[in-house]
């Protein structure tokens, strides 16, 4: 989904520890080739309908076949590169069950339940450029609209039962909306507003308002989602006619829930699961934070047979569950100085929290820092986590070394370098308000502005420009001539 117009262009390629076999694959589909043919090939053993949730997507297609030169050619590209096909419905497998039941449950075509292939490759920690993210790629806005919890602790964009609940409840309400769902698909893409903009140019023209007669009027992007879910639908349906042989994925649950009762640690998490914690934010990508937060409505997911061996090591734990605590910045204070009063490294605070090296967090900003003793017990209040906030800026201080001379104070010193004495006591970790002759310190100082460096722009990419100067006035007139756009 991109309402922006820009999309998760290319998917995300993950490692798969699946060997194939090398085989031949058709260099182009025949232009004579009867894509409505391709589209539905049910296997009618009940065996096979019982086993395979392959055939069961198939057996639920209820989507008219799109049968044009789009489909042609994105068949092409899908068709040739079958290593690609073969890691995405890989990733699939985990989450295309569940997606099913929920398709089943609605009434809703079960060819729906391949469109995170073209969203995001069954990414679910795919991010667009247009900051879509997820398996279904919503935006922040759209997510929102959803209700899909977007905050410094979880992204439910991304989380899988979340994102599928509101994927399939808006995909509902743009058929309901257009009493299409190929129409629904581009509004998906493209934007509701837009396609109904789109059918009343059509309208007003006394053109038909069908998908394959309006797709001119929609951006390219807009064009081909359609056709892209044709064609993985037809290869799906077919996949020996591309010499493609799919991952064999059971028609049963591949993962279940499990109810989080207190603060728990994704590592923790992951140990009780005997899982790797790779394995385990594959399904629970939602999660920002190294601590997983929330009330009793928090899910944890975990592969099916991994459920019991969790409970059971659960129930032996005798370790802390969390380790992590919610901290609010204060004036001037810098993570550096909040590392040393709990004894962490101040690189570590960065990378749990995601705060670039150049970057230094405002005051009133939420820090996960280590817990201590005293906190130890102590969850992360719902209050905190729904109103958690990070706002950060250049860091535009440097270090400076001086060393005290007799006269020096705390208090000269401070004023000298307008900062506070509880500040440069922070710094240097000082006991004591007294000063000793040649002690050296740390203070931090505004950094000097920095000088614009010129920069050289390649003569390609730099319009041609005429510039004329008035001599009365001084005034510099640019003119820049019209450059055209490349076709496509």
């Amino acid at each position: 989904m991109s309402l922006s117009g820009l999309s998760y262009a290319e998917p995300v390629l993950v490692a798969s520890n699946t060997v194939t076999k090398e085989i031949s694959i058709p260099e182009a589909i025949p232009a004579a080739t009867n894509l409505h043919s391709l589209a539905f090939k049910p296997d009618d053993s009940p065996e096979i309908q019982e086993a395979d949730l392959w055939n069961r997507i198939r057996q639920g297609y209820g989507i008219p076949n799109l049968d044009n030169s789009l489909v042609t050619s994105q068949l092409n590209w899908y068709s040739a590169r079958t290593d690609y096909i073969l890691r995405t419905t890989e990733r699939a497998s985990r989450y295309l069950y569940h997606v099913v039941e929920e398709l089943e449950k609605r009434g809703m075509p079960t060819e729906l339940a391949l469109l995170p292939f073209i969203e995001s490759a069954f990414n679910p920690q795919a991010m667009s450029t247009a900051k879509a993210s997820g398996m279904w790629q919503f935006i922040p806005s759209t997510g929102r609209d959803f209700n899909l919890k977007q905050n410094m602790f979880k992204d439910e964009r991304r989380g899988v039962l979340d994102s599928t609940d509101a994927a399939l409840n808006y995909l509902q309400k743009l058929y309901d909306m257009f009493g299409d769902w190929q129409l629904a698909l581009a509004a998906y893409n493209w934007g509701e507003g837009s396609v109904q903009r789109a059918i009343k140019k059509q309208q007003a023209a006394g053109l038909p308002i069908d998908f394959d007669s309006m797709s001119y009027l929609m951006p390219k992007e807009t064009q081909n989602y359609v056709p892209k879910l044709q064609a993985v639908k037809n290869i799906i349906s077919n996949p020996e006619f591309f010499n493609i042989a799919l991952p064999k994925v059971d028609n049963q649950p591949y993962f279940a829930s499990v109810d989080k009762t207190r603060d728990i640690d994704v590592r923790v998490a992951a140990q009780l699961a005997e899982l790797t914690v790779a394995e385990f934010k594959q399904l629970n990508p939602q999660f920002n934070r190294p601590v997983i937060t929330g009330n009793a409505d928090t899910k944890i997911l975990l592969p099916a047979d991994n459920v019991e061996i969790y409970k059971y090591n659960l129930s032996k734990w005798e370790g802390p569950l969390s380790s992590w605590t919610a901290y609010t910045v204060g004036k001037n204070e810098r993570i550096e100085s909040i590392a040393r009063r709990v004894g962490a490294q101040a690189s570590v605070l960065k990378d749990v929290n995601q705060v670039p090296s150049n970057m230094m967090v405002k005051a009133g900003s939420t820090l996960l820092i280590p817990k201590s003793s005293q906190s130890a017990d102590n969850d992360i209040s719902q209050r905190v986590v729904d109103n958690a906030s990070l706002t950060m800026t250049h860091d535009n201080t440097r270090k400076i070394n001086v060393t005290a001379s007799k006269k020096d104070s705390l208090t000269a010193l401070a004023k000298r370098y307008k900062v506070s004495t509880a500040q440069i006591k922070e710094w240097n970790n000082l006991k004591s308000d007294t000063l000793k002759t040649g002690q050296k310190l740390q203070i931090e100082v505004a950094a000097a502005p920095s000088r614009r460096k010129n920069t050289r722009v390649a003569a390609i990419s730099t319009p041609k420009k005429a510039i004329a100067v008035n001599k009365q006035t001084k005034k510099i007139t640019v003119a820049q001539n019209k450059t055209h756009k490349q076709p496509g």
